[in-house]
């Protein structure tokens, strides 16, 4: 067997988990829009939140390999923020912006909703020419 064909062979038999992993990476990016939408709680739904999945910018291979970045471009109002996430140790690892960071081992409704507002405080601090504060522990399992 060439080289070539060792090469197509591995990435014919991780076919299936690399789908797999794109599509929970996708389903979590999915989930923190909706997230998003509804930071301000309760019947107080933000329209003017889009998501739009994209190919990672940073991605020097394709088809991404296993434990490779997902990426979406999350518009909140007046600002765009890069979301990029990958699965690590069965958990959701993130970043988003210049250097906001998150690590997700639970993904339950309230563990997003923190995760979004402190997203949103996060960009509001950027912008207004404060610092950032540091993404919490992930809530208890």
């Amino acid at each position: 067997m060439s080289d070539f064909d060792a090469l197509q062979a591995a990435l014919r038999r991780s076919a299936g988990e690399r789908q797999a992993e794109g599509r929970a990476c996708e389903a979590f990016l999915n989930a923190l829009y909706h997230a998003l939408r509804t930071a301000s709680g309760p019947g107080l739904p933000l329209n003017n939140v889009t998501l739009d999945l994209v190919l990672d910018p940073a991605a020097r291979l394709r088809p991404p390999p296993l434990g490779g970045w997902h990426a979406a471009w999350l518009r909140l109002g007046l600002c765009e923020v890069l979301v990029r996430v990958r699965r690590e140790a069965g958990a959701f690892v993130g970043e988003y912006g210049q250097k906001g960071t998150f690590h997700l081992a639970d993904v339950t409704e309230d563990a997003l909703t923190l995760l979004a507002r402190h997203l949103l405080r996060d960009l509001a601090a950027t912008y207004a020419g404060g610092n950032a504060a540091a993404w919490p522990d992930a809530p208890p399992n």
